[in-house]
């Protein structure tokens, strides 16, 4: 596919949308984006059900910031705007009636008409693959969603998914969304892993948690910098010998390479073949790791040595 049409091809990065309303305020989220769009960037990425596991917020939060900035700002056109629907106790399940309600009220908070991008958050398997593909084919239609995406439905649902829609030519999604990085590659790779199904249907692949929650920035490299931080629930998994072992190996070859082990870490799935990783910033400042990841070159050597680092990951 064309994959132009998801992504400037000079910039390969989605900004991640759920640190808006959450760790970033308003104006901190209202500069990252300004930043972003500046560097070249275009595509934001953010959920409806965004952030309601942040202490205080119930979910919207990032939405309705990005409206506001859109608002602000009079610059939708500039902006590729994915969201998702299904991730969210308020609006639960992909029945084609949760689903309509849903983004009519993403694009509410949005303060616009239409979304570019519009994923299937989480499984409804109420549902089947022929509703699914008539649901998100309606909103096509209707001119509220440009494309369709799928996140977190298994490889097998996907496929059943891309077969409905084929079979009554109905609006083919053109994207998938899992969760990939240096510290999570079982998903992706192997014979019946979302890779394969990215490969054998064309699509474009959008990995989530693509820094680990923030564990490959390179700045979690003793058990005591887990403690007390904002995503300590997140990085929890990683609090032990082999995440300390990932960063050292990480922090090694992006010494070599003369780059911050974000940027690393982006660079190498961008050489595993994946359309663009999100990544989040709170403050313009950490932007900058993100934006330089394509320009970062590694060899077929760092590349073997961050697979073998990551081997406890497959």
């Amino acid at each position: 596919m064309a994959d132009t049409q998801l992504i400037n091809p000079e910039l390969p990065l989605a900004l991640g949308g759920n640190s808006f309303g959450w760790t970033s305020n308003e104006d901190e989220s209202f500069a990252v984006l300004d930043a972003f769009l500046e560097a070249g960037g275009a595509h934001v990425d953010t959920a409806d059900s965004y952030s309601t596991w942040a202490p205080g917020n119930s979910g919207g939060e990032s939405e309705t910031v990005l409206g506001k900035y859109l608002q602000s700002r009079r610059n939708r056109d500039k902006l590729f705007l994915a969201t998702k629907v299904g991730g969210w106790d308020k609006y639960p399940g992909l029945s084609e009636d949760n689903v309509r309600a849903a983004i009519d009220s993403s694009l509410e908070r949005l303060q616009t008409d239409r979304v570019d991008l519009y994923y299937a958050h989480h499984d409804d398997e109420t549902q089947s693959a022929q509703q699914l593909a008539r649901t998100f084919h309606g909103l096509v239609e209707d001119g509220k969603a440009r494309h369709i995406g799928i996140s977190n439905l298994s490889p097998q649902r996907q496929i059943a998914w891309i077969a409905a829609a084929k079979e009554e030519n109905l609006t083919i999604p053109v994207a998938i969304q899992p969760n990939y990085s240096l510290a999570h590659r079982s998903d992706v790779e192997g014979a019946n892993g979302y890779g394969a199904v990215a490969e054998q249907n064309n699509l474009a692949v959008f990995p989530y948690f693509s820094l680990a929650a923030g564990l490959l920035t390179g700045k979690y490299r003793k058990l005591e910098d887990f403690e007390g931080v904002d995503r300590e629930g997140q990085l929890s998994q990683f609090a032990n010998e082999t995440g300390l072992n990932l960063v050292k190996a990480l922090v090694s070859v992006s010494d070599d390479v003369g780059a911050v082990p974000a940027s690393v870490s982006l660079a190498w799935l961008l050489a595993k073949g994946v359309t663009a990783p999100i990544a989040s910033a709170r403050v313009p400042e950490q932007l900058e790791a993100l934006v330089a990841a394509p320009n970062v070159e590694l060899s077929a050597e760092h590349i073997a040595q961050l697979d073998k680092a990551s081997e406890a990951y497959l």
